[in-house]
């Protein structure tokens, strides 16, 4: 079925598939005026790679305006045919949306395989989930595609069958069979994701129990943010030079420069025209960055379209719910430094002083560790500012309540007293002062 393909490596004969990259891009349009043709492309053959497709070669397409029946003008067609068959691929690699119809068209005349942006994104999210809300995410969304994929030009799905049960009943045709399969199949997975939500909730919530603030990167596919989480956290998380190499957000504890402890978070990489149905599958992943305190948006500095990867970023941020509301709590971290020429790096530090402190971002290399200490101060100072510090004093006999705090609240300095008891100074989130003050009348802010 056109739209369906699940692209394996070893497809033949135990080599890889051979695959053809092109990129069509308008000349007009908010695209094609933000972002530089040659970037986008180098981005396509990098989605490809991400799969293990051996990529025999690319186009870059100029287009004027695009063609309903197969996207490119009928001459580049012809051209891209000889292309397939002089390379022998078995897959072109389409770096657009096409339509159901186009992508059928398209597979005629080329006598390949063809996939679109959306389709080999979705191949990508289907190889690299591990949890389970991960991988029942990405079947919904591609269950979603495959959905749309479901056209009436398609003469196999033409074919009229009889009742088999509660396969369909008399003269249900093939088409409207694999749609209710599907749709059938999408719901118990809706259900399934409510179920793994529910308990994510729970976790969440048990999690809020605890005084530990949360600390979300997000960014860019391949800004380094996993790289950045390796190096704060010196945990082993997958970081490849590779397109989406984290799919599952990962937790882990880490501590800050006068002994605080927060959670940091590495999320799932954004995307320019990320497929909607995805940004909506990856709601519930990326809920962990609008439960945050603090929001690390990493950025790849070195890349020629570091400011459109922004805006991308910045898009999928408004989409969850997060630009405005989130302004305070956003750092932006000017990754890959390490990577820039030495003028560029002084223009760079130049730049970021013309922010005031608040919006400066913090220009850091995740590879050597340079300017992580500068950050890991701002995200203390940034947490300190929507926290309370109390000072409250704890009886000698009073172990219990030395360990509740500890527990809930964060433990600036602790002093004991002459008589054994100890004078406390700690920091909590604002809606937990009521709690501390019935349960300790001492508790005064500081």
């Amino acid at each position: 079925m056109s739209g369906e393909h699940s692209i394996e490596a070893g497809a033949h004969g135990g080599s890889r598939t051979r695959a053809l990259v092109v990129g069509p891009y308008l000349s007009r349009g908010p695209a094609a005026a933000s972002r530089d043709p040659q970037a986008r492309l180098a981005e396509a053959v990098g989605l490809a790679d991400a799969i293990d497709l051996e990529i025999v070669g690319e186009v870059q397409v100029g287009l004027n305006n695009v063609r309903p029946a197969t996207y490119l003008g009928k001459g580049k067609v012809e051209e891209i045919a000889e292309a397939v068959k002089a390379k022998d691929a078995g897959l072109v690699s389409m770096d657009c949306q096409l339509s159901p119809v186009q992508q059928r068209n398209l597979e005629k005349a080329w006598g390949a395989k063809v996939i679109d942006r959306t389709g080999l994104i979705l191949e990508i999210f289907g190889q690299r989930a591990r949890t389970k809300e991960g991988a029942l995410q990405v079947e919904l969304a591609h269950l979603a595609y495959q959905k749309s994929r479901l056209v009436r030009s398609w003469t196999h799905l033409e074919r009229q069958r009889g009742g088999f049960g509660f396969l369909g009943g008399p003269g249900e045709t093939q088409i409207e069979t694999d749609r209710r399969l599907i749709e059938e199949r999408m719901r118990r997975i809706e259900q399934d994701l409510d179920k793994v939500k529910r308990t994510r909730g729970l976790h969440r919530k048990t999690r809020r129990e605890v005084p530990y603030p949360v600390v979300a990167l997000v960014g860019y596919t391949n800004a380094g943010k996993s790289t950045l989480f390796n190096r704060l956290t010196k945990a082993d998380v997958l970081a490849q030079d590779m397109l989406f190499a984290t799919l599952d957000p990962t937790l882990r504890q880490i501590r800050l420069p006068h002994g605080a402890r927060v959670l940091l978070s590495d999320t799932v990489g954004f995307i320019s025209d990320l497929p909607t149905m995805l940004v909506s599958a990856f709601r519930a992943t990326l809920e962990e960055v609008t439960l945050a305190d603090v929001i690390l948006h990493v950025r790849d500095v070195s890349h020629e379209d570091s400011e459109a990867q922004a805006r991308d970023v910045e898009a999928i941020l408004e989409e969850l719910g997060l630009k405005g509301e989130a302004e305070g709590r956003i750092i932006e971290v000017w990754n890959k430094i390490d990577s820039l020429e030495p003028d560029r790096l002084e223009a760079m530090r130049v730049a970021a002083r013309g922010f005031d402190l608040q919006r400066r971002p913090a220009l850091v290399s995740a590879l050597t560790g340079e300017g992580l200490d500068e950050l890991l101060t701002r995200i203390e100072t940034l947490l300190a500012e929507s926290r309370m510090t109390l000072a409250l004093e704890l009886a000698p006999e009073d172990g219990q309540g030395l360990a509740w705090i500890h527990a809930h609240a964060e433990v600036l300095s602790r002093e004991t007293r002459d008589d054994g008891g100890a004078r406390l100074v700690v920091r909590v989130p604002p809606e937990r002062f009521d709690e501390i003050k019935r349960r300790y009348s001492s508790a005064v802010p500081q």
